[in-house]
């Protein structure tokens, strides 16, 4: 997990859309295989609110998330996890010693809503 990836082309990178958001909803996701945390985040127009499921219990509670800011993957496929509809990736940073401990990537201003990453 520690190791660096292959290089991809900068198309490759530039096809993912990476948008700023807040946190407007947060809740326990007991019905997950691993401990995880369901997200409802605005991205702003034209995205709109957006729901992920998201293993970051080690760090941060549902209430504590509630009106953070976060970056998130606002166009892959969405997907299935534990009958919830996964809509977006939310970025964060692994522990390579541990894959259970994360940590959010987040702006350090207020006011990004909807930016992308540029």
């Amino acid at each position: 997990m520690n190791e660096r990836k292959p290089t991809i082309p900068f198309d490759t990178f530039a096809a993912v859309d990476i948008r700023a958001g807040v946190v407007v909803d947060a809740e326990p996701f007991p019905e997950a295989r691993k401990p995880a945390i369901k997200l409802r985040v605005d991205f702003g127009e034209p995205i709109g609110v957006l729901q992920t499921s998201a293993q970051l219990t080690r760090r941060y509670t549902p209430a504590g998330l509630k009106g953070t800011r976060v970056l998130g993957v606002v166009n892959f496929e969405p997907k299935r996890i534990a009958g919830f509809r996964s809509e977006f990736l939310v970025l964060g940073v692994i522990d390579p010693e541990d894959d259970g401990d994360v940590v959010l990537v987040r702006p350090d201003v207020e006011d990004v809503t909807g930016w992308p990453l540029g």
